[in-house]
C-alpha cells in the first residue's frame, strides 16, 4: 500500500513539511517581534529612567538654590534685624526727658507714658540727627537769640531746600515767616516755633483731607493693602515690620507674596512671616503671577475670616507700563473676589534718596490710584526733609516711618513727633 501511494504519501509530505516550515517561520517572525518589543520595552524604561534622573537632578539643583538663596536672605538681608524685645528703660537723660515732653505736649498722663513709647521717640530723634545737624544745628548757630532778619530768612530757604523739603514747602514757610516778619519782631527762639508749626502744617494738610488721621484695618470688612514702590527701597522689609505691627496690634493678617519678579522675594517675606507669626501665600513656581497669588490669597483671607492682607507687589517689571498694568490686574482681581474690600495702596519711600524718591512719588501717584506714603530709612540720612516735599508737592499723606532696622522700628506717623524730633535743640 505504500508502494502502491507512494506519490500521494510523497505530496502529502511535502505539503507537512512546507506546513511546518511555514509556521517555523511564523515561529521565528514572532520570536523576532517580542524580541523587538522587548529590546524596545527596555529602552522605554531606560529613558524614563534617564528623564526621572534628568528631573531628579533638576529638582536637587532647584532645592540646592533655594537653599542658597534661603541662605543668603538670612546672611545678608537680615543679619542686623532683631527679634521682639521688651524696650528697655534707659538713663534718667536729656533723651529721656525730651521724648517724655513730646508726650506730654500731646496729652498723655503720667500714668499712660510707656517705656516702648520713650524708646521710639528716642529713636526717631536719633534717626533725624544727620538731617538735624544739617538743617537746624547750623539755623540755630545763625539765629542764636536774635530777631529773625531778611538775610536769616535767605539762609533758612538755602537749608531747607538743601534738606531736601523741596520748593513748594520752602515758598510756604518763607513767604509765611516773611509776612510775619513784616508784621511784627520775631524773636530767634518764636521763629523756631512758627517754624515748627508751619511744617507740621504742611504735613499735616494731605492727612486731613484724607479724612483719617491714623490708618488702621476697619474691622467687619477685609482690607487690602497693595505695597508697592521701587525695588531697593525697603519694600518687602517694611511689610514684614508691617505684618508684625498689625499681628501685634490683634488684627487677624495675612501675606501675599505677590512680587514673584525678584529673586528670594518669597524666601524674605517668609522670614518676616516666621518673626511676625504671620502665615505667607506664594507660588513656588518661577515667575509666577503675580495676581494668581493674589487670588488664591484672597481666598485663604475669606476663609480664615482675615482682617488684613498685605500683598508684596513687584518693584520693576521691563517698562513703567508693564508695571503699572501689573498692579491694574491685581486690583482688577480683588475687585471682583471681594467687591466691598477696602483697598490702600502704599508708596515706600526711602529717605536718603531725596529727590529721586520725590520724582518717584510723582511718578507712582500719576499711574498707581496712591492713597499713602510710607518713609523708610530716615536714621542715617540729611534728606530726612523729603517728607515734607511728598506731603507738599504730591498732596500724598505719610502713614508709616521707619527709624531703624529692627522689625519694631517702624511706626504710624505722627506728624507732631516728626516736626519736634527735626527741630529738636541741641
Amino acid at each position: 500500500m505504500i508502494n502502491n501511494d507512494s506519490d500521494t504519501s510523497r505530496e502529502w509530505a511535502a505539503q507537512a513539511y512546507a506546513l511546518l516550515k511555514q509556521k517555523q517561520a511564523l515561529k521565528k517572525e514572532e520570536e523576532k517581534i517580542k524580541e523587538k518589543e522587548k529590546i524596545k520595552e527596555e529602552e522605554q524604561i531606560k529613558e524614563k529612567e534617564q528623564i526621572k534622573e534628568k528631573e531628579q537632578i533638576k529638582e536637587e539643583e532647584q532645592i540646592k538654590e533655594e537653599e542658597q538663596i534661603k541662605e543668603e536672605v538670612y546672611k545678608k538681608d537680615f543679619s542686623n534685624v532683631t527679634y521682639e524685645t521688651a524696650a528697655n528703660l534707659g538713663e534718667f537723660d536729656d533723651e529721656f526727658t525730651w521724648s517724655a515732653m513730646v508726650l506730654a505736649a500731646q496729652g498723655k498722663k503720667i500714668n499712660e507714658i510707656s517705656t516702648d513709647e520713650i524708646d521710639w521717640l528716642s529713636k526717631l530723634r536719633r534717626g533725624l540727627e544727620e538731617t538735624r545737624k544739617g538743617f537746624v544745628t547750623e539755623l540755630l548757630d545763625k539765629l542764636g537769640d536774635d530777631p529773625l532778619t531778611p538775610e536769616s530768612l535767605d539762609d533758612l530757604e538755602t537749608l531747607l531746600i538743601r534738606a531736601d523739603v523741596g520748593m513748594d514747602s520752602t515758598n510756604k514757610v518763607i513767604d509765611s515767616l516773611r509776612k510775619k516778619l513784616n508784621e511784627e519782631v520775631v524773636g530767634g527762639e518764636e521763629g523756631i516755633k512758627f517754624l515748627k508749626n508751619e511744617l507740621q502744617a504742611i504735613i499735616e494738610e494731605p492727612i486731613k483731607n484724607s479724612g483719617s488721621n491714623i490708618l488702621v484695618p476697619k474691622k467687619g470688612k477685609l482690607n487690602v493693602w497693595l505695597i508697592v514702590g521701587v525695588n531697593g527701597v525697603g519694600k518687602t522689609t517694611t511689610l514684614g515690620k508691617l505684618a508684625y505691627l498689625s499681628s501685634k496690634s490683634n488684627y487677624k493678617t495675612l501675606i501675599a507674596a505677590a512680587d514673584t519678579f525678584r529673586a528670594a522675594a518669597v524666601e524674605q517675606l517668609k522670614v518676616w512671616g516666621d518673626r511676625s507669626q504671620v502665615d505667607v501665600i506664594s507660588n513656588q513656581s518661577k515667575n509666577a503671577d503675580p495676581a494668581a497669588v493674589v487670588f488664591d490669597a484672597i481666598n485663604a483671607a475669606k476663609k480664615r475670616n482675615s482682617d488684613l492682607l498685605l500683598v508684596d507687589t513687584a518693584g520693576r517689571l521691563q517698562t513703567k507700563n508693564n508695571l503699572m498694568d501689573e498692579l491694574s490686574k491685581i486690583k482688577k482681581i480683588i475687585d471682583k473676589k471681594v467687591p466691598d474690600a477696602i483697598i490702600e495702596s502704599l508708596l515706600v519711600l526711602d529717605a536718603s534718596q531725596g529727590q529721586n524718591g520725590l520724582k518717584q512719588a510723582k511718578s507712582f501717584a500719576k499711574s498707581a490710584n496712591l492713597s499713602g506714603a510710607i518713609i523708610t530709612k530716615l536714621d542715617g540720612t540729611s534728606r530726612g526733609g523729603v517728607s515734607l516735599a511728598v506731603s507738599a508737592e504730591v498732596n500724598l499723606p505719610i502713614r508709616f516711618i521707619g527709624a531703624g532696622e529692627g522689625i519694631k522700628d517702624l511706626r504710624p506717623f505722627n506728624s507732631f513727633e516728626f516736626v519736634e524730633a527735626l527741630l529738636a535743640d541741641r
